[in-house]
């Protein structure tokens, strides 16, 4: 949880440096979580008020659009770590190849200190 919010309150929109695997991953499955519970809330709300149970509703769109940039900041933060340039999550967009994202994602840190910045795993020890 706590690498959650440290993605949202101290790097909010820092594209820059390195997150490690447990950062990227933490921030993922609670991003996951929240995003189970918003919807629910949602659903709930929509059967309480009649209205339509269909598409996305607004607690949904909210956390989305409030969560879009550090997603994205944390994802380029992920590759830098792995020694790749953060314009590879532009292959997101093409739907098979974006299982070479999610290879790059799931990679061990690149050794020692390269053009992104430190180790993040080096400065925790």
């Amino acid at each position: 949880m706590n690498y959650f919010l440290d993605v949202m309150k101290n790097k909010y929109a820092q594209f820059e440096g390195r997150a490690s695997r447990s950062e990227y991953w933490y921030f993922v499955l609670f991003y996951i979580i929240f995003a189970v519970v918003v919807g629910l809330l949602d659903g709930v709300m929509a059967g309480l008020t009649g209205g339509n149970t269909g598409g996305i509703g607004i607690l949904s769109l909210i956390y989305i659009l409030g969560t879009l940039v550090p997603s994205i900041a944390v994802g380029i933060r992920r590759l830098h770590d792995t020694g790749r340039s953060g314009w590879w999550y532009l292959i997101a967009l093409i739907p098979i190849a974006s299982l070479v994202l999610l290879a790059f994602f799931v990679m061990d840190s690149q050794e020692g200190e390269n053009q992104y910045g430190a180790n993040p795993k080096e400065d925790k020890l």
